[in-house]
């Protein structure tokens, strides 16, 4: 058996951690639904969900990795009594990664070949409808998608087979400190447009009447499925990160340094977006649409936007290929645990698997296009992300919280003491009946409710 590999360094682990959980949702999904939602009153909210919600499933899924030295491939098996059924997760879990890549990997592509056009210059002097009409040509062209697919899967699965801390940690390191710099540099620039301060005022004022007008219970539940879906939990995303550090740390104190980094970079997207849409007059429109049709014409209309459209879709990259490149190193690590295959042939192998499986969603937007699964105007990436998003992700999370703090799975005082080995914040035993009774039912009603919002 062969050793477990090991981070270099702690800031190595949290930076990767931090890195699978930001990505795109931060920087597109969260400022819309924020400006939706009743702005700062929204933001409150939010961040009570990642302390009550995000955190305590962060640390039983780093726990299960730590005390198994596996990936939620094999981890369950290995922890699980005679007879029990807990492995079957691991499966869940396999399933849950490939179908984020299946989808992920095509927008990581897009946010490249963005930074490819704005880098040589392909919309300057272009009027609002042909900046649209970019985004659709590209959405049009399979063979273009496919190219930047490719371009990202062979790259990112490239940094994994180099080995934990000569490639993903290296790389990772760089990426995310280029990803902070940039977004400091677009903050400067967008807080100084001119109008920003209406911008601001509306992303970090409480506004009561919208959230009136919304209802509570829609805010609070919007708030409860972002902190879920932004730390990617469900899934093993974050053990296999576990099996991967030492005892010397607390799990509980890790949990929060890297959900604080990832809380962060969400609030200081929105610090970009929202200024630009007020200087500019636009609505914080939804979903991809902001991303690639709006924020293109802001650039547009800024002096040197050529540049700061660069800038900007350089750190989209950076943030997709931090997900991209962390959910890798799960996958990968699926046929090192399962078949005992050396780092390159399960890089080798997955890199083709992968990218005959991402098809499906580019073809959804052309070629496939009559094929609507979910009913009129879905498509192939709708159907991927509703079975991840709204089934895969809480259900494996509850599947991680019932193991760790029922008598029926490895047991609270297992749990507790694997997340409390080692220096940093303890999880105070007091938590036990919050952990047994009231996040089993919040999940369900995340899961219940995010069913309910679907299919009306």
């Amino acid at each position: 058996m062969e050793k477990r590999e090991r981070f270099a360094s702690r800031l190595g682990f949290i930076l990767i951690a931090a890195g699978c959980s930001i990505g795109l949702g931060d920087v597109w999904r969260f400022p819309y639904i924020t400006g939706q939602y009743g702005g700062g009153i929204f933001v409150l909210i939010y961040l009570l969900c990642i302390v009550v919600l995000g955190i305590p499933i962060m640390t039983m899924e780093l726990a299960v990795g730590r005390a198994s030295q596996k990936s939620i491939a094999t981890s369950f098996k290995d922890m699980e009594r005679d007879g029990q059924k807990w492995h079957l997760m691991g499966y869940a879990g396999i399933l849950g990664n490939y179908l984020l890549m299946m989808f992920y990997t095509t927008i990581a592509g897009w946010m490249l070949a963005y930074f490819y056009k704005f880098l040589l210059g392909q919309f300057n002097g272009l009027n609002t409808q042909q900046v649209g009409q970019v985004f659709t040509d590209l959405l049009d062209n399979p063979l273009a998608m496919i190219l930047w697919m490719v371009i990202t899967t062979v790259f990112c699965f490239g940094v994994c087979s180099l080995g934990l801390q000569e490639g993903v940690e290296k790389v990772t390191k760089v990426m995310m400190t280029l990803l902070f710099a940039l977004i400091i540099m677009l903050i400067i620039k967008a807080v100084t447009l001119p109008n920003a301060g209406e911008g601001l005022k509306f992303y970090l004022l409480p506004d009561f009447q919208r959230m009136q007008e919304i209802g509570l219970w829609e805010t609070v539940f919007a708030a409860m499925s972002q902190a879920f879906f932004t730390l990617s939990l469900g899934v093993g995303s974050m053990a296999i990160f576990g099996s991967y550090i030492s005892k010397q740390r607390s799990l509980f104190g890790e949990s929060i340094n890297i959900a604080t980094l990832d809380t962060a970079l969400s609030l200081l997207a929105g610090l970009i977006i929202f200024p630009a849409c007020f200087a500019f007059g636009v609505d914080p429109g939804e979903g991809p649409g902001l991303v690639f049709v709006t924020l293109p014409n802001i650039f547009n209309a800024m002096g040197g936007g050529q540049i700061w459209g660069a800038l900007f879709f350089l750190f989209m990259t950076f943030a997709a290929y931090s997900t991209v490149i962390a959910v890798f190193e799960n996958i990968l690590a699926f046929g090192m645990d399962l078949w005992g295959w050396s780092r390159q042939k399960s890089a080798l192998i997955n890199t083709f698997l992968m990218i005959i499986l991402a098809l499906p969603c580019i073809l959804g937007f052309n070629v496939l296009k009559g094929f609507q699964p979910l009913g009129e105007g879905t498509m192939v990436l709708d159907l991927e992300d509703f079975i991840l998003s709204y089934n895969l992700l809480p259900l494996g999370s509850l599947v991680y919280l019932l193991f760790c703090v029922t008598r029926f799975g490895w047991g609270f005082d297992n749990y507790l003491k694997e997340v409390n080995t080692g220096e940093g914040i303890k999880l105070p035993r007091a938590f036990k009946p919050y952990f047994q009774w009231v996040l089993p039912v919040i999940i369900l009603i995340v899961l219940i409710q995010g069913y309910i919002n679907f299919f009306s």
